[in-house]
């Protein structure tokens, strides 16, 4: 009788054995066919309203992307980590009255931008923006469907890559939108 169960044991983990075996083969023939599928579909229009934009660890892969072609280093997010640490620090220094505020850890912590932030802020994160401007008209263009919930706060416009938007009121941050053409 102790055999038999044995025998029966056996068997059981050696069909529990090829099933899982196929499970993993067919997740990664799975896998292969999203990947290759994908690779042939053309990116989608995207254009939304948003309240929070990228962060910052986003644009620095971008920028080392089109500057030199390939991702950071280890090294380059290690420097670029403690840089930007840096500047936070400094600013929340300088500061003290935003070092309690509520959404602080989006600022400091995960390092996106969010509406409510000051230029400032948004410059410490993202770097310099490609265009600013504070012509109602070119306001308009940028913001698209979205002016008419937009207009009459907006005093300035920053455009950064990627189709981002921020739309200031004096000092402080109160819009953002995106906007990517089909590819």
């Amino acid at each position: 009788m102790l055999t038999r169960v044995m025998r029966w044991s056996a068997l059981l983990s050696t069909t529990e054995a090829v099933r899982h075996t196929a499970g993993v083969f067919a997740f990664w023939v799975l896998c292969a066919l999203l990947v290759v599928g994908g690779c042939g579909t053309t990116r989608r229009e995207v254009e939304q309203r948003t309240t929070q934009g990228p962060t910052a660890r986003q644009m620095l892969n971008l920028r080392m992307m089109t500057e030199s072609g390939r991702e950071p280093t280890f090294e380059e997010r290690r420097q670029w980590d403690a840089q930007i640490e840096q500047r936070i620090s400094d600013y929340l220094r300088e500061h003290p009255e935003k070092a309690n505020a509520l959404d602080i850890s989006t600022f400091r912590f995960v390092r996106q931008v969010a509406v409510g932030m000051d230029k400032e802020q948004v410059l410490i994160l993202l770097g310099a923006p490609t265009l600013v401007s504070g012509d109602q008209a070119k306001m308009e263009q940028i913001a698209r469907r979205y002016w008419p919930q937009i207009k009459g706060n907006a005093t300035e416009v920053w455009v950064y890559p990627l189709g981002w938007n921020f739309f200031f009121a004096g000092q402080r941050l109160i819009d953002i939108t995106q906007f990517l053409p089909p590819s």
